[in-house]
């Protein structure tokens, strides 16, 4: 149990000294040192005249965090296994400006200048409600003035140099320094998950922490050289040839709380086993990439931007973590079950660690060969996709078809090329692979709602080039012709541009381009027929169970939760 907080009062030199001997360090979760001198001048003059400057809160505890930060950033020694050390949950800005200010240290800003704290004076002429302590000397007399590091370094022959009617003041000033007591809290035996919520309650004003940061600050590990900061971007590096870069960090740590507890809530990750966590680390890392592997191989999403839940990456995970090799037979449709369950019912908009929980229950009947049974209901019909298709690129429910658009492997309309997607142009509605086969502006003139004119039925994924320069508001009837004539006549005369350019929209699901009601420009056929295309596809990876016969389904907010409960 942590104790109570205990107030203090430690002198001058006991801080000074519990800096430089590193007994005093900064948490890596708190933000660099970002006081300029005269802020810190300002500081300063209050510890002069006597004022108080606020309480500073250490944390005291045995644990050691990941690359911790010394005051200033001087070299410190390494403290000893075992030791016990001050960090700093609050008054980082005060304690650094005070040791920066008093010892003249040189801090390096990350623009790259450099603030020369010793060149911070005392004006000797000033009055006890002026400002004693100063940065800007230009209007001073050099005898009138002091560094406060000569202040309290100089020496006795450095003061006596400065004129008598000053050498009471230089006496009186250095005392008030040296005799100042710092009004200290001390927490001790907290957990760091009680330090980080400490923090983060001192701290209402700036961004809380967020889960991972505390979990890098828990796990680090220097013996082991474990840096869980390090071996996410390591894992980031990794994925990005795979265009699967943009998982999360919540998703991560998501994933090794499933494997090491089956379950994932923000408490359950914090009570991890700092070395149960490294121990999984890499074992965890690869399942994700066979996950990985899988999604791209198996249900042909080429870009992480497309999968309608980042956390979809966690259960599966589970399950190469406990299955390494590529599932086959029932195991191979029953996760495909579970995957578009999840992918088109909004399963993990809201409540996602439970939920995910609950999953790795069903992953863990899959491995045993079982068929899960669930409590939601999936409707894959043309009329429950035509009234729910409503385009935006962040729901679940689109991202679920534009992944079955990409697994056809789109080709381009006028010369067959696969369609090049990328993950960061698929992160808005408007992005340049998203086309609207009939153009939003076309519709528009004909009096079409915008429901329908910004449907998913109406999207398909093409180029850049085609997209934007190509066919830009021209109708399909005209653009579609342009593409055609485009075709060269194939070697083989039973081989005819019509036939090529068929094939090729076959891959965007468009069949046959005069059902369909291309060339006549007919919207609502083209609709309908583009509806029942869509819902044969989603029913061929749905097992259908008995509550998908009867349940309802309902698809209001069906955008991903993102942060850990």
């Amino acid at each position: 149990m942590m104790e109570l907080p205990q107030p203090q009062a430690r002198p001058f030199s006991g801080i000074m000294n519990d800096i430089e001997k590193g007994q005093i360090r900064i948490p890596q979760f708190q933000r660099d040192f970002v006081w300029n001198m005269k802020k810190s001048a300002h500081l300063m003059d209050s510890i002069l005249k006597g004022y108080p400057i606020g309480t500073l809160i250490f944390w005291r505890t045995k644990e050691r965090l990941r690359t911790v930060k010394s005051i200033g950033n001087i070299s410190v020694p390494d403290p000893d296994d075992g030791d016990a050390l001050d960090f700093v949950l609050d008054g980082q800005q005060r304690l650094t400006s005070i040791f920066a200010s008093l010892k003249g240290l040189k801090i390096k800003r990350e623009n790259g200048k450099e603030e020369d704290f010793s060149k911070i004076y005392v004006d000797l002429n000033a009055g006890e409600d002026d400002q004693l302590v100063i940065t800007d000397i230009s209007k001073k007399d050099e005898n009138s003035i002091i560094k406060l590091t000569d202040l309290l370094y100089g020496g006795i022959p450095l003061l006596a140099s400065y004129p008598s009617e000053y050498l009471n003041k230089l006496d009186e000033f250095k005392k008030r320094i040296e005799s100042y007591n710092y009004s200290i809290i001390q927490i001790k035996d907290a957990p760091i998950d009680i330090a980080t919520e400490i923090f983060t309650r001192i701290n209402v004003g700036g961004k809380p922490l967020t889960l991972f940061e505390i979990m890098v600050a828990k796990t680090y590990d220097p013996i082991k050289e474990f840096d869980l900061a390090e071996k996410f971007n390591n894992l980031i590096e990794d994925l990005k040839p795979l265009n699967y870069e943009t998982i999360s960090d919540a998703t991560v740590l998501q994933t090794v709380s499933l494997i090491i507890e089956k379950e994932c809530q923000r408490k359950v990750i914090l009570k991890l086993d700092k070395q149960d966590f490294i121990k999984n680390w890499e074992n965890a890392v690869d399942a994700i990439e066979r996950t990985v592997e899988y999604f791209i191989g198996t249900y042909r999403i080429p870009v992480s931007n497309l999968l309608p839940y980042s956390a979809l990456i966690a259960p599966f995970a589970y399950f190469f973590y406990h299955h390494p090799d590529k599932p086959s037979g029932n195991k191979q449709r029953y996760l495909e079950d579970l995957f578009w369950r999840c992918a088109l019912s909004a399963r993990y908009s809201s409540s996602v660690e439970s939920k995910l929980a609950q999953d790795v229950k069903r992953i863990d009947q899959i491995l045993n060969n079982k068929q899960p049974k669930y409590d939601w209901s999936i409707d894959t019909s043309p009329e429950f996709i035509e009234e729910n298709g409503w385009f935006n690129a962040g729901r679940s429910y689109i991202k679920s078809i534009l992944c079955v658009y990409a697994y056809n492997q789109p080709k381009s309309f006028n010369d067959g090329a696969i369609v090049n997607i990328g993950n960061y142009f698929l992160k808005q509605a408007n992005s340049k692979n998203y086309h609207h086969f009939f153009p939003k502006a076309y519709l528009k003139k004909r009096g079409e709602d915008d429901f329908y004119i910004n449907h998913i039925l109406n999207i398909t994924i093409v180029d850049d080039f085609l997209n934007k320069r190509k066919i830009k508001a021209k109708p399909p009837s005209k653009y579609m012709k342009e593409f055609l004539n485009q075709i060269p006549q194939g070697l083989n005369d039973n081989e005819k541009p019509i036939d090529k350019l068929q094939e090729w929209m076959k891959t965007h699901l468009i069949n046959d381009l005069d059902e369909f009601g291309i060339w006549d420009d007919q919207y609502d056929t083209f609709f309908q027929k583009r509806a029942r295309l869509v819902s044969e596809e989603l029913q061929k990876r749905i097992i259908e169970q008995e509550i998908d016969k009867t349940g309802q389904v309902s698809l209001e907010d069906d955008f991903e939760e993102t942060e850990i409960e």
